[in-house]
C-alpha cells in the first residue's frame, strides 16, 4: 500500500547532491561535488581523547537525558566564545544547541513559516536549506548576487513586491558561490529588516575558513532589534559527523525553536557537546583553524590555477576563503547534461542549476577543493577542463 503523503512533500525530491553521490559512490571517482572538510583536517585522535576524558569526568551527566536548552557546561564556554568572538550581546538573546546548524534552520522554519509565507534567498544558495523552506511550504524568491554579496537595490524591490517572512543569507564565503558579502550591505540588510519588519537568518558555516582579506562583523552584531538569528557550526572546524552547531536570537523566537526541538530530537547529543566544550575551554580551535586553513588555501588556489584551462569565456569566483568555487561556463555548454560523461570519465562536480530557486542555468556548476588533495585537484580539474573543451569546438 501507497499512503496519501503529506502535502508538504509535493514536488519535493531528495537532495541532488545526495543523488550524485550515488553515481559516484564507486571507487577511483575524483569528486568534486560534496562540501565535505579534508580527512586530513578531522582531528579524530584528539577528539578520542577528549571523549574519553569528558566521560571520567562526567559521565553519568554525559549518558543521561539532558536539557533541550543545552548541556550545561557547554552553553557556557559557547556564551563566551561568542561573546569574545563576535560581541554579541546575550542580555536580549539566547543561545540554543542544535545538531548541526542546519537543524537550525529547519527549527526556525517551523516555528515562524506558514504555508505560503515568503522567504527570500540569494540566488543561488545552499541546496540544504532550501529544501528545509519548502518542507514548511514557504514561497521562496531568490535575489541575484556580484562579487559583493546580494545585490541591495533587487533585494529591496522584492522586499516591497512580497513582503517576505525571512530573508535565508550566507554572508561569508558563500555556498555555492564563494563570495562575501560587503560590509555596507550587511549593514544594509539590518536596516531594511528593522524598516520592513522581517527575519534575518544568518548562516554562517565558513566565516573561521578566511585565507585572505580582513574579517567582517557578522550581520547579528549590527543587529539592535531581536530581527537577525544568527546560525552557526562547529561542522567544519572541529567534524560535520558529530552534528554540533547553534543559534542565536532573540529570547522569544529561540523559546519557541527550542519548544521545536524538544519534539524532533529533544537535545543535542550531550557527548558531542561536551566534546566541543573542551576544545572551547581548552583554547584548542585556534591551532587547529590555522592548520586547516593553510591547507586548504594552497588547494583553493591549485584550482584556481587549473581553471584558466577551462573554456574560453569561463567565468568563475576568486574568493578570499570557504570550501567552494563557483564557475559559470560559455553559454551553449550543459554543466548538467555534462555530467554524466564527467563521471563516466571518473570525476564528478555539482550542476548549478539545482542551487538556483526557478532553476536554469545549465551553464554553470559548483567546485568543492577541500575534500582532494593537491595531485587529485591536478588531475581532475585536466579531466573537467578536457571534457568542456571538447563540447565547446576545442575551445
Amino acid at each position: 500500500m501507497i499512503p496519501n503523503f503529506a502535502d508538504r512533500f509535493d514536488g519535493i525530491s531528495g537532495s541532488a547532491i545526495r543523488e550524485i553521490f550515488k553515481l559516484i559512490a564507486r571507487p577511483g571517482v575524483i569528486s568534486f561535488a560534496g562540501g565535505n572538510p579534508s580527512p586530513k583536517a578531522l582531528p579524530d585522535d584528539l577528539v578520542g581523547e577528549i571523549a574519553a576524558k569528558v566521560i571520567k569526568e562526567d559521565g553519568k551527566r554525559i549518558l543521561q537525558y539532558g536539557a533541550t536548552e543545552g548541556y550545561p557546561p557547554f552553553l557556557e564556554s559557547l556564551s563566551n566564545y561568542l561573546k569574545n568572538k563576535h560581541a554579541f550581546d546575550l542580555s536580549n538573546n539566547l543561545v540554543l544547541p542544535t545538531t548541526g546548524s542546519t537543524q537550525g534552520m529547519d527549527l526556525l522554519c517551523k516555528a515562524l513559516i506558514n504555508p505560503g509565507d515568503v522567504i527570500i534567498t540569494e540566488n543561488p544558495t545552499f541546496l540544504g536549506n532550501m529544501q528545509a523552506m519548502r518542507l514548511y511550504q514557504a514561497k521562496l524568491v531568490g535575489v541575484d548576487c556580484d562579487n559583493d554579496g546580494i545585490i541591495i537595490d533587487e533585494l529591496e524591490a522584492a522586499i516591497k513586491k512580497y513582503k517576505p517572512k525571512m530573508l535565508y543569507i550566507i554572508p561569508t564565503f558563500q555556498n555555492p558561490g564563494g563570495t562575501t558579502l560587503s560590509l555596507e550591505r550587511r549593514k544594509k540588510i539590518v536596516a531594511l529588516a528593522e524598516e520592513y519588519g522581517f527575519i534575518v537568518a544568518e548562516d554562517d558555516p565558513y566565516g573561521d575558513l578566511r585565507f585572505s582579506g580582513e574579517s567582517l562583523p557578522t550581520i547579528k552584531s549590527f543587529d539592535k532589534t531581536g530581527n537577525v538569528v544568527y546560525l552557526g557550526s562547529f561542522s567544519k572546524i572541529i567534524s560535520p559527523g558529530m552534528r554540533v552547531g547553534y543559534m542565536v536570537g532573540e529570547n522569544t523566537i529561540i523559546r519557541k525553536c527550542t519548544i521545536g526541538k524538544q519534539s524532533s530530537d529533544l537535545h543535542t547529543a550531550n557527548l558531542t557537546q561536551a566534546i566541543v566544550d573542551k576544545f572551547l575551554r581548552e583554547n584548542l580551535l585556534d591551532d587547529l583553524i590555522e592548520k586547516i586553513k593553510e591547507d586548504y588555501s594552497i588547494k583553493m588556489q591549485t584550482m584556481l590555477d587549473a581553471l584558466k584551462d577551462f573554456p574560453e569565456g569561463t567565468k568563475y569566483t576568486k574568493p578570499e576563503g570557504g570550501m567552494f568555487i563557483f564557475v559559470k561556463l560559455p553559454q551553449g555548454l550543459n554543466a548538467t547534461e555534462l555530467l554524466n560523461t564527467a563521471v563516466s570519465n571518473n570525476v564528478a562536480y555539482v550542476p548549478g542549476t539545482h542551487f538556483y530557486t526557478d532553476g536554469g542555468r545549465e551553464n554553470t556548476l559548483r567546485l568543492n577543493f577541500t575534500n582532494s588533495d593537491i595531485d587529485t585537484i591536478k588531475t581532475g580539474m585536466a579531466k573537467i577542463a578536457e571534457i568542456f573543451k571538447d563540447n565547446n569546438g576545442g575551445k
